[in-house]
């Protein structure tokens, strides 16, 4: 029977990698920090199908999967997949409650977003938030219109891109200065006019993920994978993760959304990391001002 990865997920706080069986439903499996891993990508990449309400629906054609694709779905499945999506504002009669937050990534990093409430501070795990604050809650609709009003008061973007992030993460400035700027552009939210009269204010209390993404001591992200290949390997010690990154301990970070579709197996002993990879620019060199929209 294949498991399929399905990449990251966070649970209670902490990292765990996904798998599917057909027939058989999903599980998890949840790497420790300074755990060794070691796995080999078999056979070829194939289409996760579509995962709604907790269910997922593979993928009637089985299609294969580019290894360079940030998304294991075809693009009937994913054209599916965001026919009925909050995301892609093709479902705005959800009436859930929904929560407008604020999250810091690095200096000069910050987005305003919107997640379900039920879902508490999972969407800011899964977006690799190193400290963030809720700003209001409310009907989907209201949540949506101070998303776009604040986005254009405090000229922050509704994205940032994964490379930005990864780059500085292992020199951030200390929590306090990273609350201090959360709490600065929360005050700064909060005085601006506009808001929907149903969006609920929410008082500003910064959390910070330092703890759960293993950043004290981080050694710097120097190399990336760009791809999963038949029969490559990743193998080290895992010593953090952050949205869907795993970091190693010899500067190797794995962004999991590559993993998923594949079938990863045990490597022959011996093994050593053999897949594709990139060099990431140091952080130094990182922009630290705040870009327009992705």
């Amino acid at each position: 029977m294949t498991w399929w990865c399905t990449g990251i997920r966070w649970k209670d706080g902490r990292p765990a990698i996904g798998w599917y069986g057909e027939g058989r439903g999903e599980r998890t499996s949840a790497p420790a920090y300074g755990q060794r891993l070691a796995f080999t990508a078999s056979g070829e990449r194939h289409c996760l199908g579509v995962r709604r309400a907790g269910r997922r629906t593979p993928c009637p054609t089985a299609a294969l999967v580019p290894g360079r694709a940030g998304n294991a779905q075809c693009a009937e499945c994913a054209r599916l997949d965001r026919s009925f999506s909050v995301a892609a504002d093709t479902n705005a009669a959800d009436p859930r409650t929904y929560r407008v937050y604020l999250a810091w990534f690095g200096p000069g990093m910050v987005k305003v977003g919107i997640t379900a409430e039920e879902r508490g501070s999972a969407r800011l795990l899964e977006q690799g938030a190193v400290a963030w604050a809720w700003l209001g809650r409310g009907p989907l609709m209201a949540t949506r219109r101070t998303e776009e009003l604040l986005r254009a008061a405090l000229g922050v973007p509704d994205r940032i891109a994964y490379a930005r992030k990864r780059a500085v993460r292992a020199q951030l400035p200390p929590g306090p200065d990273r609350a201090r700027e959360v709490a600065e552009l929360h005050a700064r939210a909060a005085a601006l006019p506009g808001w929907p009269d149903s969006l609920e204010r929410v008082e500003c209390e910064v959390v910070d993920h330092a703890g759960a993404f293993g950043l004290a001591g981080l050694p710097a992200a120097e190399r990336v994978l760009t791809e999963m290949v038949p029969g490559g390997a990743v193998v080290g010690r895992l010593v953090g993760a952050a949205g869907p990154d795993l970091h190693f301990e010899d500067g190797l970070v794995v962004d999991t959304r590559l993993l998923a579709g594949w079938e990863l197996t045990a490597p022959a002993a011996g093994a050593v990391t053999s897949v594709p990879l990139a060099e990431i620019p140091s952080a130094a060199g990182a922009p630290a001002e705040q870009d327009g929209l992705f």
